[in-house]
C-alpha cells in the first residue's frame, strides 16, 4: 500500500532511477532497497504514521553518507534518517528516501578511565552502558527504549527517561561530535583543523549562527522565555536553550544537532561525558489519597536524595492491579487514588540507609495510605517497576483489534502537576477515552498518558484532532508547558510548534531551518511543516490480521535479537506485512496480496527462526514465531503423512539418520572434505535448495552404546538418582572431525554423572523418544504435542512419579518440555543441572584458557545466561560471550536448509574470536555444527568443559 504525500515538491520516477543508477557506483546493490514489500516494512516504525518510502538505503560507513547526501542534493531528492526506528512522533518514516545503518556504526571508545565514552549512532544505548559497567559510568540518557533504540536517535531526540531529568539528557552531556551537514561536509567539532575549515567554508552558516545568537540576546522577552521553557522536559522544536547557554558558534551548532531528529544534518559520532553509576540502590513505594497529596509530595521529594520519582495515577494502578505479583492492596485501590515510586542512588550501603530515612523523615506531613517500604532486593525492587513498566502494554493488550495504542508526552510546572493531571482527566471524559492512564517522570512535571485510538473513519481522526486542540491549549497556553517533553516533535506536534513558542520563538526555528538546510531535503515535514493537519495524515492502519499479533504495536523493541533482522525480516516487519496481506485480502485486492504472498514466503515464513527470544522484548509478550509456525501448517501439510510416519517410527529414523552421518564420514574420508562439498553444493544448486547444505564441521555418527548405571554395592541405596534423557540430536550425533574430545556427548554425560556418584535411569524406549520440537517447529502441531506426551509419560515413569530429577542434554529439548509438561516433573538442561546436583560432589581444577561461549536462545528464554556464563568462569580463565548473538539462526534443522540465516545470526562471531582461543562451549547440539562452522574453531557442550575440569 503505497502512501503518496507530497511535503515540499513532488519528485518524479525518473529521479529516482537516476539515484539508484548513481548509488549503485559505489554500493552493493542488496543494500539499496526498491522492492515494494521491503520498502513496506522497512520504512515502518514505532509512531502510528505510515509513509513507504520510495527507497530504503542501508549504508555501512561514513563515505557512504556522504556520498548519498551529495548525490540526493543533486537531484533534488528529500532524505531522512533512521537509527533503530523506536521514536514516536513519526520523525522517522519517509515517502522518499529512508537512510538506515547496518551493523558496521556500532564502534565505541572508552577515554579518560570511563569518565568519556566516543560512540557511533549505531550503538544500542544499552551496550554503551553495558562498555561503561566496569568504570561504574553510564551514559545521562536512560529513555524506557534503551535496549533497543541506537546512540544516533538518542541524541537527535534528546531522548531521556525515568532519571536523567534535563541534568543528563544528551543537551547537557555531549562535549563533542562529528556532523555532516546538508551537502555532505564534515564538522567534527572536537578537531581544532576541522573547525577552522568550516568557519571558512561555511561563512554563511557560522555568521548566521552569530547572528541568531544576537537576535535572542537583544530579545529580552524572547531570552527569558527559552530559559523558563528549558525549566522544563522540552522537545518541542529545535534546542533553542543553545542560542542563550552559549556564545560559541561551534558550540551552539553542536547543541542545536541535539533533539533536530535529522532535519539539520547527520550525527556521524558524538563524544559523552558519562555520569556516576552508583552501586546501591532502593526503591519504595508510596501510595497517597489523591492526586493532590501526591503532587504536594512531589515537590517536597525534589529537596531530597532522590534519583526518580515515578507519578502514577489511579487508573494507572488498576490497569495492572490484577497482575501477578503485584502488591496484596493493589486491586483495592480506587480510582482517586494516586503513587509515587521513588529511587534513591548512593555510593554505599550506610550513606543508601541515612538517604531512605531523610526521604522518609521529609514526607510525615502527608498521609500515606499505603506502601511498600524501601528495599534493595532485587525481586522485590524489579516487582516495584514493573508495576510501571507494565502499564504501557497494560493498556496495548486490551485494546480494540485495529486501533493502536498512543502515548502522548507532556510537562508541566511541578506547581501545576495535580491541576494539570486533573484537567487532562476531564479531556479523557470528553472525548471518550475511558481507558486512558497517566503516569511519569514527576520531578520534572514530565506526564506520560496512555490510550487507544483508530483512525479507520473520520469521526475517529476527528475525535482525535479534536482532543490534541484542547491538549495544547491546556499544556502549551494554560500552564505553559512543554507538549514533547521527551518524545520529539516529529509530525505529531509539528502544528502546535508555534503556539507553545509564539511567532518569535518559531521564527528563529524556521531561520535555524533554512541556515542548514536552505534546500530544505532533510527530513521534511519533521519539526517544521506548513500543514496544520499534518498531525492527522499519513495515519498507519491497523488492519487485523491473527489474534497471534494483533496486540503489537510495531515499537520494534524485539528486533535486536531477532537472527532474521539483517537478512530479511524482524518480527515486526513480519507483522506489518502479514497485517498488509491480510488488507488486501479483505479488500478484494487478490492480485496484489498474491505478489506480497509469494514474497512473504521466504522473507516472513522460511527465514524466521521461531525460537520466541522476541516475545521476551516485546512490551505485550508477541511470540512472532508462533504465528510463522502456525503459517507453516499449509506450507508443511503435504509432508504431513512422512513426518507421521518418522514419528510413528522414530527408533528407526535415528537409525537412518545415523547411517547417513556414517556414510558422509566415510565419503569425506574416501573423497575428501572440498570433493564432498563441491559436489552436495552442486546438488543444492541443481535442486534449487532443495537438498540441504553439507560444511566439514558435519559431525560423525555417535557410535557410544549407552547403558544406564551399573548398579554397585555402593549405589543400591543411593539417594542421587537421575533421569538421564539425551536428545535425538545427542543420541545421533558424535563430534566433528577436528574437535579435541572426540567422545560422544552421551558418553561424555554418563561419565560426568559417573563422577559425581550419580545413579542414572535411562527412560525405556529410549530411541523412540522426542520432545516434539521438530515437529511443532514445522507447524505441525497435533504429531509434536502427541511426541510430548508420549514422552512425558515414559519420564514419568523413569522418575518415580516425579521423585528424582530429569536431565536433558541439550537446552531446547528442556525448554520445550518445562512448558509442556503437564505433570510435576523437574526438567533440567545441563547448566541447571550441574549447578543444582553435581557440584557440590565435585572438585574443579580450573584451565588457564580462553574459551567462547555461546548461550542459546533456549537457555536465554529460560534466564539461564548468567548460570552458564558462571560456571564456565568456574570451570576456566577467561569465557568469552560474543556482542550481538543472541541466537545462532540454527533453529532446528535451518542451519541445514537455510543456511544463511544461520551465517547472517552469526556474523560478528569470528572476528570476536581471539587468537588464542581454540575452543567454544554451547548447550545444543546442531547450534554447535553452525557456531564451529562461522567461528573457525569447533564448539561442543559445556558438559565436555565441566568434565574435563571436574574431579
Amino acid at each position: 500500500m503505497e502512501t503518496n504525500t507530497s511535503h515540499e515538491r513532488v519528485i518524479d520516477a525518473q529521479a529516482y532511477q537516476q539515484l539508484e543508477a548513481i548509488l549503485a557506483q559505489k554500493i552493493e546493490t542488496e543494500r539499496i532497497v526498491t522492492q515494494e514489500a521491503k520498502r513496506l516494512a522497512y520504512g515502518t516504525d514505532a509512531s502510528f504514521y505510515r509513509l513507504v518510502p520510495k527507497m530504503v538505503l542501508r549504508l555501512k560507513n561514513l563515505d557512504e553518507v556522504i556520498f548519498t547526501i551529495q548525490s540526493c542534493r543533486e537531484l533534488g531528492i528529500h532524505f531522512t534518517f533512521r537509527a533503530a526506528g523506536t521514536s514516536l512522533s513519526g520523525q522517522a518514516v519517509s515517502d522518499s528516501v529512508l537512510i538506515t545503518l547496518t551493523d558496521d556504526w556500532r564502534g565505541h571508545e572508552i577515554v579518560d578511565n570511563g569518565n568519556q565514552i566516543i560512540l557511533q549512532p549505531g550503538v544500542i544505548g544499552a551496550d554503551a552502558n553495558k562498555y561503561l559497567a566496569p568504570f561504574q559510568r553510564k551514559i545521562g540518557p536512560d529513555p524506557a527504549s534503551i535496549n533497543t533504540c541506537k546512540i544516533g536517535g538518542i541524541a537527535a531526540n534528546n531522548a531521556s527517561g525515568m532519571c536523567c531529568g534535563t541534568a543528563q539528557n544528551s543537551y547537557r552531556t555531549v562535549e563533542s561530535m562529528k556532523i555532516v551537514l546538508s551537502d555532505g561536509s564534515l564538522l567534527d567539532t572536537a578537531d581544532n583543523a576541522s573547525v577552522e575549515a568550516f568557519k571558512q567554508s561555511h561563512k554563511a552558516l557560522f555568521e548566521g549562527i552569530v547572528d541568531l545568537h544576537r537576535q535572542t540576546s537583544s530579545n529580552q522577552e524572547l531570552a527569558d522565555r527559552i530559559r523558563h521553557k528549558y525549566r522544563l522536559k522540552n522537545t518541542t522544536g529545535y534546542a533553542l536553550n543553545a542560542l542563550v547557554d552559549y556564545h560559541d558558534p561551534i558550540e551552539i551548532i553542536k547543541h542545536l544537532m541535539i533533539g533536530s531528529e535529522g532535519t539539520l544534518g547527520f550525527i556521524a559520532e558524538i563524544t559523552y561525558n558519562t555520569v556516576i553509576e552508583h552501586p546501591n540502590k532502593a526503591s519504595a513505594l508510596l501510595v497517597f489519597a489523591d492526586i493532590e497529596q501526591a503532587s504536594k509530595a512531589v515537590t517536597t521529594l525534589s529537596k531530597t536524595p532522590v534519583a526518580a520519582v515515578e507519578l502514577m495515577d489511579g487508573r494507572a494502578l488498576r490497569s495492572v492491579a490484577d497482575k501477578p505479583g503485584m502488591p496484596a492492596f493493589m486491586p483495592s485501590l480506587d480510582l482517586e487514588a494516586a503513587a509515587i515510586l521513588v529511587e534513591s542512588h548512593a555510593s554505599s550501603q550506610q550513606d543508601l540507609d541515612l538517604q531512605c530515612k531523610s526521604i522518609l523523615d521529609a514526607l510525615t506531613e502527608y498521609t500515606i495510605v499505603e506502601s511498600v517500604p524501601f528495599t534493595s532486593d532485587p525481586k522485590t525492587v524489579a516487582t516495584l517497576w514493573g508495576i510501571r513498566k507494565g502499564m504501557f502494554p497494560a493498556v496495548g493488550a486490551v485494546r480494540e483489534v485495529g486501533t493502536t495504542v498512543i502515548i502522548e508526552d507532556v510537562a508541566f510546572p511541578v506547581e501545576n502537576l495535580a491541576n494539570g493531571i486533573r484537567e487532562l482527566q476531564e479531556l479523557f471524559d470528553k472525548y471518550d477515552y475511558s481507558e486512558a492512564i497517566i503516569f511519569g517522570h514527576a520531578l520534572e512535571g514530565n506526564l506520560h498518558f496512555v490510550f487507544t485510538q483508530g483512525f479507520d473513519s473520520q469521526e475517529e481522526i476527528d475525535r482525535y484532532g479534536g482532543f490534541m486542540d484542547d491538549v495544547a491549549e491546556l499544556v502549551a497556553v494554560k500552564y505553559q508547558g512543554s507538549l514533547k517533553a521527551e518524545h520529539g516533535t516529529g509530525r505529531n506536534m509539528a502544528p502546535y510548534v508555534e503556539l507553545e513558542w509564539g511567532k518569535d520563538g518559531y521564527a528563529l526555528m524556521q531561520q535555524i531551518k533554512a541556515l542548514f538546510d536552505p534546500e530544505r531535503l532533510l527530513n521534511p515535514g519533521v519539526i517544521i511543516n506548513d500543514n496544520p493537519n499534518s498531525h492527522i495524515t499519513d495515519l498507519k492502519p491497523m488492519p487485523a490480521a491473527d489474534d497471534l499479533v494483533d496486540r503489537c504495536i510495531e515499537c520494534g523493541f524485539c528486533e535486536p535479537v531477532c537472527p532474521s533482522r539483517t537478512l530479511t525480516l524482524s518480527p515486526r516487519q513480519r507483522i506489518v506485512l502479514y497485517r498488509e496481506l491480510q488488507r488486501r485480502r479483505a479488500a478484494g485486492e487478490e492480485i496484489e496480496a498474491s505478489e506480497l504472498e509469494k514474497t512473504f514466503e521466504y522473507q516472513g515464513i522460511d527465514t524466521c527462526a521461531a525460537t520466541g527470544l522476541c516475545a521476551e522484548r516485546c512490551p505485550v509478550g508477541i511470540n512472532t514465531g508462533d504465528l510463522v509456525k502456525k503459517l507453516r501448517i499449509a506450507k508443511y501439510e503435504k509432508f504431513t503423512p512422512i513426518a507421521k510416519w518418522t514419528a510413528d517410527h522414530f527408533s528407526t529414523t535415528t537409525k537412518l539418520t545415523k547411517a547417513g552421518l556414517k556414510t558422509n564420514q566415510v565419503a569425506s574420508k574416501v573423497l575428501g572434505a572440498n570433493t564432498v562439498g563441491k559436489l552436495t553444493n552442486g546438488l543444492r544448486s541443481m535442486t534449487k535448495g532443495a537438498t540441504p547444505v553439507w560444511m566439514p564441521e558435519m559431525p560423525q555418527s555417535n557410535s557410544h552404546l549407552l547403558t544406564a548405571s551399573p548398579i554397585t554395592a555402593e549405589k543400591s541405596n543411593n539417594a542421587k538418582k537421575v533421569v538421564y534423557l539425551p536428545s535425538c540430536a545427542s543420541r545421533t550425533m558424535g563430534q566433528q572431525s577436528d574437535a579435541g574430545d572426540q567422545r560422544p556427548l552421551t558418553e561424555v554425560t554418563m561419565s560426568l554423572l559417573n563422577k559425581a556418584g550419580f545413579e542414572v535411569i535411562l527412560p525405556k524406549k529410549l530411541d523412540d523418544q522426542c520432545c516434539g520440537m521438530p515437529y511443532d517447529s514445522k507447524g505441525m502441531t497435533n504429531l509434536a504435542q502427541s511426541k510430548t506426551q508420549q514422552l512425558e509419560e515414559v519420564l514419568w515413569q523413569a522418575s518415580r512419579q516425579g521423585e528424582y530429577p530429569v536431565l536433558m542434554d541439550t537446552s531446547p529439548c528442556a525448554k520445550r518440555s518445562i512448558e509442556q509438561f503437564t505433570k510435576p516433573l523437574e526438567v533440567l538442561e545441563p547448566t541447571g543441572f550441574v549447578n543444582q546436583y553435581l557440584l557440590e560432589h565435585l572438585t574443579l581444577e580450573p584451565l588457564q584458557e580462553t574459551v567462547m561461549l555461546h548461550v542459546t536462545c533456549s537457555s536465554r528464554r529460560m534466564g539461564l545466561e548468567g548460570a552458564m556464563l558462571n560456571l564456565a568462569k568456574a570451570c576456566t580463565e577467561e569465557v568469552i560471550v560474543p556482542e550481538h548473538i543472541q541466537c545462532c539462526g540454527w533453529a532446528g534443522d535451518k542451519g541445514f536448509t537455510t543456511p544463511e540465516l544461520n551465517e547472517a545470526a552469526v556474523h560478528p562471531l569470528k572476528e570476536q574470536v581471539p587468537s588464542n582461543c581454540t575452543r567454544g562451549f554451547s548447550n545444543s547440539r546442531t547450534c554447535e555444527i553452525g557456531l564451529s562452522h562461522h567461528s573457525g574453531i569447533p564448539y561442543q557442550s559445556i558438559l565436555y568443559l565441566v568434565d574435563e575440569v571436574a574431579q
